[in-house]
């Protein structure tokens, strides 16, 4: 099975810079996008391979947003409201017959961490959410979460400290889901420096790679033996962001 996760920034953006053709040639069992910044009556979409549309679209227009398409049908479909109390559209929880998937958009800390406590409040709230999951059946847990977890995920770490996405709290928030057995899975495969998922649009930041790894797929330990592959598509444009993806056996 093969699942991705784009956060798009904007799904009417990258509708028209070959969208539909990476999906085609990709041919994900399941594909996450987050950021979609729209609602399914916005955009103009034909994905007749992906039977099943699930849309959390924010109460604020052009904001924030996730969308997953599968080709399974889940057996049924949580949006967390307990856990996205300001309706931004931020998770959505996928159950399938031998796991839950989620796909979330973690809010960020902000410039001059304005959001830092809502954003450790959020945290403490998702890691609940995830072990009463795990209390049923195995979760993947996926999307944009705004976090560069170790000095190996950022091209500058020490001139990001306590930056928003590379505050000592976030961190900590990312290591204790971790500690709750949960794999970093791309971690599993790759320990190299200089992969990234996300690139500021200043400062031709992309193409000198200086970037952060702030998109993951994670999972419960227990399908550590089905994790074939773990990656990022790097190469892949449309989005500050770029795809990342998960193989099981």
């Amino acid at each position: 099975m093969k699942l991705l996760s784009w956060n798009v920034n904007g799904f009417r953006s990258v509708l028209g810079k070959g969208f539909l053709e990476f999906i085609k040639k990709e041919n994900p069992d399941i594909f996450c996008l987050q950021e979609i910044k729209a609602t399914k009556e916005d955009v103009n979409l034909s994905l007749p391979e992906f039977p099943y549309h699930i849309w959390n679209s924010a109460q604020k227009k052009g904001y924030s947003g996730t969308a997953v398409f599968s080709k399974h049908r889940p057996l049924s479909v949580d949006h967390a409201p307990s856990l996205d109390t300001e309706k931004e559209g931020r998770i959505s929880t996928l159950e399938f017959p031998s796991f839950y998937l989620v796909n979330v958009y973690t809010p960020n800390a902000q410039r001059e961490l304005t959001r830092l406590a809502h954003r450790q409040q959020w945290d403490r709230k998702f890691l609940g959410y995830l072990k009463e999951l795990q209390q049923k059946k195995p979760v993947i847990f996926c999307g944009d979460l705004n976090v560069a977890h170790q000095e190996i995920d950022l091209a500058h770490p020490q001139n990001n400290r306590q930056n928003a996405g590379f505050t000592d709290e976030e961190r900590q928030g990312f290591s204790k889901i971790l500690e709750h057995g949960f794999l970093d899975s791309f971690r599993e495969f790759n320990k190299e420096p200089g992969q990234y998922t996300w690139w500021s649009y200043m400062f031709n930041a992309r193409a000198k790679n200086i970037g952060w790894r702030i998109d993951y797929f994670c999972l419960s330990t227990e399908l550590r033996s089905q994790l074939e592959k773990a990656f990022i598509l790097p190469q892949v444009k449309g989005s500050d962001h770029c795809p990342v993806g998960l193989i099981l056996k």
